[in-house]
């Protein structure tokens, strides 16, 4: 993308974290801003910082898994803002640690109505907004688990995998138009998911949930204001891909590297070291739905 300025930006997952960090550093360049988030608490206070900037700002309590209610949105920023030229999606949830054969497909939708739908949603009901414009971009926001799986993720890892496939292909198809097309992949990024993370129906029940949530900052490598200020970059360089964090980036290569034998790595110091973290925190009883 050539310019910021009077540009006007897309964002879902906005109450916090990466998203925050993305609609503030979009305004500091002069971007109008639609932000989207379904805590309408945390929504407004993104909003609140970004008045110092003098941009419009509009604001939308959303559920992106709803595609009524996706498609709503996009009708009120366009007709709020007038067009659309960056689209950020964003929002995402996780799930506690469970095995697959634990797993409840209630569960197991959840992630993927938010994580996976609310990105297709979000593309279909805004690309044809985006494709009016002579520059835009498509951002979706994948994962590290998007790039190398992990045990006892395997909602959150279908998701991002299903997210990084379904936004190559895409940029593929958009490549002789005008909209430019990012997949992220944010490695241990310091932002408000661990704490929202929500307990698996059949998962292990942790009676010091703060303790796992201290783990995982812990061992965080970015912060929530690099991880924006890169994902900007890439969209001004229209990179296709978005790689962010040491961590990310060494599991990746890793993965393209050694495909046959990093599932010991990841075992190893992935899951033994976060069941150490969960036993710490007091793991008591498998619940029962």
């Amino acid at each position: 993308m050539k310019t910021f300025q009077q540009k006007v930006a897309v964002i879902t997952g906005a109450g916090s974290g990466i998203g925050r960090e993305l609609a503030i550093q979009l305004a500091q360049k002069g971007v109008h801003i639609a932000i989207a988030d379904i805590q309408e608490e945390q929504l407004h206070e993104t909003a609140n910082l970004l008045v110092q900037y003098h941009v419009t700002v509009s604001t939308h309590v959303l559920d992106v898994s709803q595609r009524e209610a996706v498609y709503r949105f996009a009708d009120d920023v366009i007709a709020r803002h007038k067009g659309v030229h960056i689209v950020i999606n964003n929002a995402g949830v996780a799930l506690s640690n469970v095995q697959v054969n634990q797993m409840a497909y209630e569960d197991f939708e959840w992630v993927l109505g938010v994580n996976l739908w609310g990105v297709v949603y979000g593309t279909k009901a805004f690309l044809p907004h985006l494709l009016k414009q002579s520059e835009a971009n498509l951002v979706n926001t994948s994962s590290l688990y998007g790039l190398t799986a992990v045990a006892k993720a395997a909602a959150y890892c279908t998701s991002k995998f299903a997210v990084r496939g379904f936004t190559e292909a895409l940029r593929q198809e958009l490549c002789q138009t005008p909209v430019a097309v990012t997949v992220v992949h944010p490695g241990g990024i310091r932002t408000c998911i661990a704490r929202n993370t929500r307990p698996a129906t059949n998962g292990d029940i942790i009676s010091n949930p703060e303790h796992a949530v201290q783990h995982f900052e812990q061992q965080a490598q970015t912060s929530a204001v690099d991880a924006a200020r890169l994902i900007i970059e890439g969209i001004r360089r229209n990179t296709p891909r978005v790689i962010i964090g040491k961590d990310a980036k060494f599991l990746d290569l890793l993965g393209r590297l050694k495909p046959g034998s990093y599932d010991a790595f990841m075992l190893k110091h992935i899951v033994h070291e976060d069941e150490k973290a969960y036993a710490a925190a007091g793991k008591l009883e498998t619940s029962q739905v």
